[in-house]
C-alpha cells in the first residue's frame, strides 16, 4: 500500500474511531499491513480519545475510574496544549467530571486555562479542605499568566492618561515642567538675547497629599454567564489598585452586593471572594455604587454585565441616568472577554445607550486603552469605532 494511502487511512481511523474500522477496510479479514496502521503511540492516542468520545460504549472516565490519572497524562503527552484544554473541557461537560476537580492529586495534573478556572471557582463552596490549597495554586497559575500578559499595558496606559490629566498651563513656579515648557517654546527663541521667551508654561497640578486624581469603580455581574469577565476584572482591579494616583473599588453582585475592595491586593483572594452563579439585580448594585461615589466628576464607573436584569429594570435605568447626570463617566461592558460577541439583553442595552452610556463588549487586550480614554473623559463611542468595536445604539422606536 502506498505510504500516502496508509497515512490517509491512519488519520481517518483516528478521527472516526474503532467503530469505523470496517468501513475503512481495516477489519479482521484484511491484510496485516492494513490492520497494523496504528503504532504504539497511535494506539494510546486512540484509547484516550475512545475513553472520552466513545464513553457510551467503553464506560468512560467515571469519577472513581483509576484510569483518569493515566488518561490525563496521555493527553498531555500526545496532544498540544490547546488540544489538551479542549479535551479536558469536553470531559467535564460530556462526562460530568466536575468530581475530577475535587481531587487534589488529579487537579494538580490538569492543564490550566480560563474555562477550567471558572469551573473551579463555581465549585469552590463544594471543595473539600484538602483540595482548597491545590485549587488556589491552580487559580494563581492562571492569574500570574494573565498578569504577565496584561498588567504592564494597563499600568502604562493609565499612567500616561494621569500625566495628561495632571498637566496645567498655569503652574506655580515650583510645579513647572521645564523640559516640556522649553520644547513647546523653542519656536520663540530670540537670537539677539540668546534665550527663549516662554509664551506657554506647562506644569503639574499640585495635589494634596494622598489625594487621587480619579476614582474607579468596577461593578461586576457574577452570574454564571459572566465568569470569564469576573476573572479578568479581578486581575485588572488588582493592577489598578496598585496605582497610587487613582482610587479603585471593586463591587460584585448577583441578587446581593459584595464590596471586595479590601481584597484588591491579591486577585486570587478576590476571585475566591466572588460567588459565580445565581441571579442578577443590577438596580441593587447601582444603588450601592451611588452610595460609595463621592466625587462624581472624577469617577469612572465600569458596569460589567449582560443586562439580564432580575430586579427592577425601570428603577435601574433611573439610577443609571442619575449617575450620568451627576457627572460620572459611565461605561457598560457587555463582556470583558475574548470569547466573541456576547449574548445580552438588547432592549436594556439600547435604553442605556440612549442615556449616553457607551455600551459594548471589550477584549482584555483593549481594556487598558479603554480605561485611559475614560480617565481622560474622551468620547468612548468614537474610541470604540476607531477599534472596530460594535457599540449598541439607542433604539429608533
Amino acid at each position: 500500500m502506498p505510504i500516502e494511502e496508509q497515512e490517509r487511512l491512519r488519520r481517518w481511523r483516528l478521527i472516526l474511531g474503532r467503530q469505523a474500522a470496517a468501513a475503512l477496510g481495516l477489519g479482521a479479514g484484511e491484510s496485516s499491513e492494513k490492520r497494523s496502521l496504528l503504532s504504539g503511540d497511535d494506539e494510546r492516542i486512540d484509547r484516550a480519545l475512545e475513553m472520552l468520545y466513545d464513553a457510551e460504549r467503553s464506560g468512560g472516565l467515571g469519577p472513581s475510574n483509576p484510569y483518569i490519572p493515566r488518561w490525563l497524562g496521555d493527553i498531555r503527552t500526545y496532544f498540544p496544549t490547546p488540544a489538551v484544554r479542549v479535551l479536558q473541557q469536553d470531559a467535564i461537560k460530556k462526562l460530568n467530571l466536575k468530581q475530577l476537580l475535587l481531587e487534589p492529586e488529579l487537579l494538580a495534573s490538569v492543564e490550566v486555562d480560563l474555562q477550567l478556572v471558572t469551573t473551579l471557582l463555581s465549585l469552590k463552596s463544594a471543595l473539600p479542605e484538602r483540595t482548597r490549597e491545590t485549587a488556589r495554586s491552580v487559580v494563581r497559575k492562571l492569574v500570574e499568566e494573565l498578569e504577565r500578559k496584561l498588567a504592564y499595558r494597563l499600568e502604562q496606559a493609565v499612567r500616561g492618561s494621569l500625566r495628561h490629566i495632571s498637566r496645567t498651563m498655569r503652574p506655580r513656579p515650583p510645579d513647572i515642567d521645564w523640559d516640556r515648557t522649553i520644547r513647546v517654546n523653542l519656536k520663540h527663541y530670540q537670537r539677539e538675547q540668546q534665550t527663549i521667551i516662554p509664551e506657554r508654561l506647562i506644569g503639574h497640578l499640585r495635589r494634596q497629599r494622598q489625594a487621587a486624581l480619579r476614582d474607579i469603580v468596577l461593578c461586576v455581574d457574577q452570574s454564571g454567564s459572566m465568569a470569564a469577565s469576573v476573572v479578568y476584572a479581578s486581575i485588572f482591579g488588582a493592577v489598578l489598585a496598585s496605582l497610587r494616583a487613582i482610587s479603585t473599588r471593586m463591587v460584585v453582585f448577583d441578587t446581593a452586593v459584595v464590596d471586595l475592595s479590601e481584597h484588591l491586593q491579591d486577585p486570587v483572594d478576590l476571585l475566591f471572594g466572588a460567588q459565580l452563579g445565581g441571579g442578577t439585580d443590577i438596580n441593587c448594585a447601582l444603588r450601592y455604587c451611588q452610595q460609595i461615589i463621592t466625587r462624581p466628576r472624577e469617577t469612572v464607573l465600569v458596569l460589567i454585565t449582560d443586562l439580564y436584569e432580575g430586579g427592577d429594570a425601570e428603577q435601574m435605568l433611573k439610577r443609571a441616568a442619575a449617575l450620568v447626570d451627576s457627572g460620572v463617566q459611565f461605561v457598560c461592558l457587555l463582556a470583558l472577554s475574548d470569547q466573541g460577541t456576547p449574548a445580552f439583553h438588547t432592549a436594556l442595552a439600547e435604553r442605556l445607550a440612549a442615556l449616553g452610556i457607551p455600551t459594548f463588549a471589550c477584549t482584555p487586550e483593549l481594556f487598558p486603552e479603554l480605561m485611559a480614554t475614560a480617565l481622560q473623559r474622551r468620547d468612548l463611542n468614537l474610541w470604540a469605532a476607531q477599534h472596530d468595536i460594535v457599540t449598541v445604539r439607542p433604539s429608533q422606536s
